[in-house]
């Protein structure tokens, strides 16, 4: 972890979400009644409405755990905001390259074929993030979106619920399509 305070793990959910709130509102330009909290320590993302959890999702974030650093393939930590939403009414499974569709659709026999072994596709959805914070997850070597750094339905469902990612939050490709169904472009989503 680079570049950032590390929250006590001994925090209820309830201090956790407190806590990460009056830190968003420092950045947010107004105070949000929707946003996205991302625990790294149990892999869930929390969708929190005026104060309270609504909903919750496993996830995957980085193998190489929390850097903020450019070429780390860590999950850079800090409050971010929703950029941009990729992907409406695409189908489930849609796979993304560079941001576009490719005109495939993932298959789970995929990951048995000998070429695609070890590829970490981009799928259904895409959440870009951008880091509102300078000198933490905004700014030259640490910039999430220079960085490419998304929410995104993933080939590797199996590995939902620990680290695994390439420095990405992943998801379910159900999972994303219903969170992305749920926020607009500028909820900010803390990384913690």
């Amino acid at each position: 972890m680079t570049n950032s305070e590390k929250p006590s793990r001994d925090l209820d959910q309830d201090q956790l979400i407190g806590t990460t709130y009056d830190k968003i509102v420092n950045y947010a330009p107004e105070k949000p009644s929707r946003w996205l909290l991302v625990d790294t320590s149990n892999q869930h993302l929390y969708l929190v409405l005026e104060g309270g959890v609504v909903a919750q999702w496993p996830v995957s974030t980085a193998q190489a755990g929390l850097d903020n650093r450019e070429n780390s393939e860590g999950t850079p930590t800090g409050v971010h905001r929703v950029a941009q939403k990729i992907g409406k009414n695409s189908r489930l499974g849609t796979v993304y390259d560079s941001r576009q569709p490719t005109g495939e659709t993932w298959n789970p026999e995929w990951n048995n074929a000998d070429h695609l072994l070890g590829r970490d596709l981009i799928l259904s959805r895409i959440l870009v993030l951008e880091g509102l914070e300078p000198g933490v997850n905004q700014g030259p070597g640490i910039d999430s979106r220079q960085r490419y750094i998304y929410v995104h339905g993933t080939n590797r469902e199996d590995l939902i619920g620990q680290p695994a990612s390439r420095g990405c939050v992943r998801m379910s490709n159900q999972g994303i399509i219903e969170l992305f169904d749920l926020i607009e472009e500028g909820d900010p989503l803390v990384i913690v």
